[in-house]
């Protein structure tokens, strides 16, 4: 069996719209509380539901750049007041913060890219499409991250080494909650819309965001320590930024590594099968494949269907087997589906092509 898909127009996520989606446990859902949710709520979708998702490629695509393009003016103007700051008062725990959040603001750049050329479609050439363009932005976040902690365990350690006066302490603590105000907005975002989306790579740049924002506040412990007299408070909390930094960096790396590496939650594995076992006239479920393609799900599975059935209603069968799985799946896209006769041997149908299989015996 192919993808059927072009022979039945209405399936698709742009013709399947939240009403038809039920609650699905492997796809995470920020629930936005207190004053900073409200305020992400100006930027953000009013919806408060988990299923009501953003249906059409394109739309998503739209929605990512939007998200982008409203985060990179909120951390270009934080960036910007800190790096005043930082000129004025010589504090190198602030110039750390503010390399990340120029850095944080920069990432927009390789994943507004990759969200545009994701809607265009597939060709002979690229037959999948372009979705994978977004998973690689994500490295170049990952690599973003990396350059900014360095550059800053770099300037932390030079002042260690070269102990100098920080200044206009008063300003280099407005600065900070500054840094952390714009952060957690652009975090929260970031990672709603991310997981909204299905963007590994939104995600992965929320998370940073969300670290830049903490560090901010510990540029606001280091202003204290100077205030009482400790020197050293500066450049010792720009070393735990940095250490902070890397802490994010595991996280965003391992989810953007998962994604190039055909990784999906096994919840979603069994929700796929949960789908397909359900479906009238399947009789068992044999090996299943989901992998993400950007912010889009793409299916393979195959069904084993009574032996003594006509070609029509084998046909049959999996044609409504897809059709379930793209009514009932978020964020899947695309679903082939296989009908294998009911056999004693499941091998026995496939002796011809059966051993260039993965665990054929």
């Amino acid at each position: 069996m192919t993808d059927r898909r072009a022979d039945h127009p209405h399936h698709g996520p742009e013709n399947h719209g939240p009403e038809n989606h039920g609650p699905e446990q492997y796809e995470q859902h920020e629930h936005r509380h207190g004053w900073w949710g409200r305020i992400a709520d100006v930027f953000a979708s009013h919806s408060h539901d988990a299923t009501d998702a953003v249906d059409s490629e394109l739309e998503t695509s739209q929605l990512g750049v939007r998200t982008l393009v409203i985060s990179f003016a909120v951390l270009a103007v934080t960036a910007v007041v800190q790096l005043a700051v930082v000129l004025l008062s010589g504090s190198v725990a602030l110039l750390g913060d503010t390399l990340h959040n120029f850095a944080d603001a920069l990432t927009a750049v390789p994943l507004g890219v990759a969200f545009t050329l994701g809607r265009r479609a597939p060709t002979r050439r690229f037959t999948y499409g372009y979705g994978r363009a977004e998973d690689l932005a994500g490295l170049v976040v990952v690599l973003l991250i990396t350059a900014s902690s360095a550059l800053a365990a770099y300037a932390a350690i030079r002042r260690l080494l070269h102990p100098e006066p920080v200044s206009y302490l008063g300003f280099v603590a407005a600065a900070a909650v500054i840094g952390f105000a714009g952060n957690e907005l652009v975090a929260r975002y970031r990672i709603q819309v991310g997981r909204r989306i299905g963007s590994a790579a939104l995600v992965a740049d929320g998370l940073h965001a969300r670290t830049d924002g903490l560090t901010s506040l510990a540029v606001l412990l280091g202003a204290g320590g100077v205030a009482l007299g400790f020197r050293l408070a500066d450049p010792i909390i720009g070393l735990v930024i940095t250490v902070a930094i890397l802490a994010v960096l595991r996280q965003a790396a391992r989810e953007v590594f998962a994604r190039l590496l055909d990784a999906v939650d096994p919840a979603l594995v069994d929700r796929v099968e949960q789908v397909v076992r359900a479906t009238p006239g399947v009789r068992d479920v044999g090996q299943v494949r989901v992998r993400w393609i950007g912010h889009a799900l793409r299916a393979e599975c195959d069904i084993v269907v009574d032996e003594t059935l006509s070609l029509v209603a084998a046909h049959h069968i999996a044609d409504e087997t897809e059709h379930r799985l793209l009514h009932d799946i978020r964020r899947l896209t695309s679903a082939i589906v296989h009908a294998d006769p009911y056999a004693t041997d499941p091998q026995a149908h496939h002796e011809l092509s059966g051993h260039h299989r993965p665990g054929w015996r």
